[in-house]
């Protein structure tokens, strides 16, 4: 209990005394009574003055600090509720932008239905499944940098009797055929069965037919020992079906190069062509090499025969050195020793020195040289 409670219950009970003592006792001692309750009341009064006053005070701060409390409760929520209409906004907008990919993606999905509905529509013709196996095996020659009618010919009839629908060119005037017919009907029946049973039934007839066909080509007059190498090309237009033989039928692919075929799906065909445009590059090297090799053998021949002759005139030059370098020493000595001596003789026999008159049915045509000089 506080003080002013206590003072108030005090005062209340001195009162109370008071007023049952005056009514006992009565008389002269009443006003004394009054006095004394008067002071206590007054008592009383200041008391619970000074008591309201320091609630008051105590009130007012408590009051401040709630209100202060309050201010930042005030702004916290604030911050809180912009907070959550800045995320509600983003949700929203996310929410839109996931809408808006979810309905293109449902609309790419429907599209993809209808294209592959189209496909396995259009593969269901052999002709078609013939045109896609050109198709890819074209793009993947144009990858190789293959060109028609330098490096391949297309549908061209064979000795056998058969059409292969590719024949690539090999050194030595070979090829190596290929066919692209692939059976594709009961793999796309795989894909589209219902349930399992389905399912590894035509999974079952698909390996059959691949090994049906695979026999057909080892029987096709496609391999000529005298035009071609001993086997034969089948490509598999795809690399999800080159892989699903090899996982379902491991030993297919073996018995096929029993038969002399060779199973090529897209990047495996890549291998083949580039090791095709190797060996025929390197041929036509070793052929140059050889034309080479044959010019310089005729060239060291010429070059013989030019060192032959060049050593005769050479020795025809050397010769005639040699006679020319005999003319103007010993033989233009002794002339001169002879001129001398007939000089000589003329003086003494005190001979007049006669010039000679040219003939003039005679055009000279250079200055003769003089034999006695020098």
């Amino acid at each position: 209990m506080d003080g002013l409670t206590l003072v108030l219950v005090v005062a209340a009970a001195f009162a109370g005394g008071a007023v049952v003592a005056r009514f006992a006792r009565g008389g002269d001692d009443s006003r004394g009574l009054d006095v004394a309750v008067e002071r206590m009341v007054a008592l009383a009064d200041q008391r619970l003055g000074a008591h309201s006053q320091a609630a008051s005070g105590e009130l007012a701060a408590t009051k401040g600090l709630i209100d202060g409390q309050l201010g930042q409760v005030r702004s916290e929520l604030d911050r809180v509720v912009t907070l959550v209409c800045e995320l509600e906004a983003g949700r929203e907008r996310a929410y839109g932008a996931l809408s808006t990919q979810i309905a293109a993606a449902s609309q790419r999905t429907a599209e993809l239905a209808d294209t592959t509905a189209s496909l396995r529509q259009a593969l269901s013709s052999t002709k078609a499944r013939g045109q896609l196996g050109e198709r890819m095996a074209g793009d993947v020659l144009r990858l190789a940098g293959f060109l028609e009618g330098v490096n391949y010919v297309r549908q061209r009839a064979v000795a056998g009797g058969g059409i292969p629908d590719y024949a690539f060119f090999l050194p030595g005037g070979r090829e190596v055929r290929m066919d692209v017919k692939f059976p594709l009907d009961n793999y796309l029946r795989h894909l589209s069965a219902d349930d399992e049973a389905e399912t590894a039934r035509f999974r079952k007839a698909f390996l059959a037919d691949v090994r049906h066909r695979v026999a057909e080509l080892g029987r096709r007059e496609y391999r000529d020992p005298d035009a071609t190498v001993d086997c034969v090309l089948l490509f598999i237009p795809n690399e999800q079906l080159f892989a699903f033989v090899q996982e379902h039928d491991p030993t297919l692919l073996d018995g096929a190069l029993r038969r002399k075929v060779v199973c090529c799906s897209p990047l495996t065909l890549f291998a083949v062509l580039a090791v095709i445009r190797q060996a025929v590059e390197s041929f036509a090297l070793a052929r140059t090499s050889d034309e080479i090799l044959s010019l310089l053998a005729a060239f060291a021949s010429q070059w013989d025969r030019f060192v032959d002759q060049l050593d005769t005139v050479g020795g025809h030059l050397e010769r005639t050195q040699n006679a020319y370098e005999t003319l103007t020493t010993t033989r233009r000595r002794q002339l001169e020793r002879q001129l001398q001596k007939l000089d000589d003789l003329r003086v003494a026999r005190d001979l007049p020195v006669t010039e000679a008159q040219p003939d003039p049915r005679v055009v000279p045509d250079r200055a003769e040289p003089d034999l006695r000089s020098g």
